[in-house]
């Protein structure tokens, strides 16, 4: 039974439609989700429209016309689309949340790609029967935020959901204060979730929760087959360990990154290993593996240094949720263990190309001192709250300078040690680092090392500059940033200022869950 106010299929607008429509999550049942229709918002205009995402997926120009427009705004429903809302349970700081769902974002369905089927949904489309009490809608200033930020993941390589447009309206919305109201189009393959497992796993609905499995399996991650011979057939385990290496592969390209996520709840985890959910996200300015980008977050949870501890805790909610199915809890612990092994791995990869020390090496012993090597330069960075993005961009620029020179110096090295107090600290790790390179090697390292650590990121005060132009109806600060952080490792003259210290006012923004 729908509440009343939903109003959930009685509205006719319909808008053509420039894609082709499926939906396979539908045939799963209504068990696993509710139709309705988004709800109008006044006055929609395009904000910001991702032309290379458009052209990559092979989606004609249609979908940025005046039909689209009405439709990525809620105000009409394009053709072969079928909108609904999905249901999920899940964990919310440690503490079981109970059912939960698409509270404020709309499935319209499956858009056929170059890329196969690419899931649609519309974040702040209004409400839906999982919102519960809220209105269902975002604000402009979070969706400016989720835009740039996943268009910034996936220009440095990482996992994400994708943003194609972004709509405006000056339609009121009340959160700390009156702000006005947006709605971004996500685009995915699937927006499955560890959550909407948890749901049917805690309602001991074992024909859902296997339903909604293979439905996973056979369309989303058929890499699991290839898995079960490690696991003696059983295909549910298997998927089990697909996801958590993805996991860990994530997981070891944040922290390689200094991005901290900001509420990584077992609802905001993608079981395809994309990150999703962008909230109360930062990008690290001062190092700081104690880090709290999330001001809602009172007990540090979800701390930078902390994320990888929580993702396998994450993981064990997951593997709760799924032990009906694998049935056979030592073979379900013994699936979890990978990621003790794989992330450690991953994580050592992801700064060993940071340093530019990327390529097999032979004995075990010699990865273990890079990452000594990796360890000691963190807790020098560390102690000195350096900035972490301009750190390992000077550097990958200082091992440039260094392969062109005849002898090494310490002059060379000022652009990078300028940014410590502790010279001598410093020096005496450059020195390591360039015996264990050795001088044939910095050759080929320095350009590697450029287009592995980048030269733009979307830091908060850069976002915060967009949001507070587009709220004076500019929209041009999103279209520079997007720019730059589509090719984050180029150089881009003249924009050297975005990728600058920030300025003092940048520490006393705060972000916090309703970001």
């Amino acid at each position: 039974m729908h509440p009343a106010h939903l109003n959930p299929l009685s509205r006719a607008d319909d808008a053509p439609s420039a894609l082709a429509w499926t939906h396979r999550l539908t045939q799963l049942g209504p068990r696993f989700f509710t139709r309705l229709q988004p709800t109008p918002v006044a006055a929609p205009r395009w904000a910001a429209c991702n032309e290379a995402l458009r052209a990559e997926l092979g989606w004609p120009a249609e979908v940025f016309d005046d039909n689209h427009l009405q439709a990525f705004a809620g105000n009409a429903v394009m053709t072969g689309s079928d909108p609904l809302a999905t249901v999920y349970s899940g964990h919310q700081f440690g503490q079981w949340a109970g059912q939960l769902g698409d509270g404020r974002a709309i499935w319209l369905g499956e858009a056929a790609s170059k890329q196969g089927p690419q899931e649609i949904q519309l974040k702040g489309a209004g409400r839906t029967p999982y919102s519960r009490g809220g209105d269902g809608r975002a604000v402009l200033r979070s969706s400016i935020r989720e835009y740039l930020c996943s268009e910034a993941m996936h220009g440095l390589g990482i996992p994400t959901t994708r943003a194609l447009s972004l709509v405006a309206s000056p339609e009121p919305v009340r959160r700390e204060t009156i702000e006005s109201a947006a709605v971004v189009a996500r685009v995915a393959p699937s927006f499955l979730r560890f959550g909407h497992f948890e749901h049917f796993s805690a309602q001991g609905d074992t024909d859902s929760l296997r339903t909604l499995a293979d439905h996973a399996i056979t369309h989303h991650l058929p890499e699991c087959h290839a898995r079960t011979s490690l696991w003696q057939g059983n295909v549910y385990a298997a998927l089990l360990d697909e996801v958590q290496e993805r996991t860990a592969k994530l997981l070891a390209q944040w922290q390689a990154v200094g991005f901290c996520h900001g509420v990584m709840n077992t609802d905001n985890m993608s079981l395809l290993g994309l990150t999703i959910d962008y909230g109360p996200f930062q990008f690290m300015d001062g190092f700081d593996p104690g880090h709290i980008c999330n001001h809602s977050d009172h007990q540090g949870r979800y701390a930078y240094g902390r994320q990888p501890n929580v993702a396998y805790w994450n993981l064990y909610c997951l593997a709760q949720a799924l032990a009906p199915l694998i049935d056979d809890q030592e073979m379900t612990l013994q699936v979890l263990e990978g990621y003790k092994t794989l992330f450690p791995r991953y994580l050592g990869d992801a700064m060993r190309a940071k340093l530019g020390l990327t390529g097999t090496l032979a004995p075990e012993s010699e990865r273990e001192a890079d990452w000594t090597l990796v360890e000691d330069l963190m807790q020098l960075m560390a102690a000195e709250k350096v900035d972490f993005t301009l750190f390992w961009r000077q550097l990958s620029q200082a091992v440039v300078r260094q392969s062109q020179a005849n002898a090494v110096t310490e002059a060379d090295w000022s652009p990078v040690t300028d940014l410590v107090l502790d010279r001598p600290r410093l020096l005496a790790w450059l020195e390591r680092y360039t015996a264990r390179a050795g001088q044939t090697h910095l050759v080929s390292m320095g350009p590697r090392m450029l287009r592995t650590n980048p030269k733009f990121v979307l830091r908060n005060h850069l976002a915060e500059v967009a949001i507070r132009q587009a709220k004076a109806g500019d929209f041009s600060e999103i279209d520079t940033l997007y720019n730059l952080l589509q090719s984050p490792f180029d150089e881009h003259p003249g924009f050297e200022a975005y990728a600058d210290l920030p300025p003092d006012w940048a520490g006393q923004l705060e972000i916090s869950c309703s970001s």
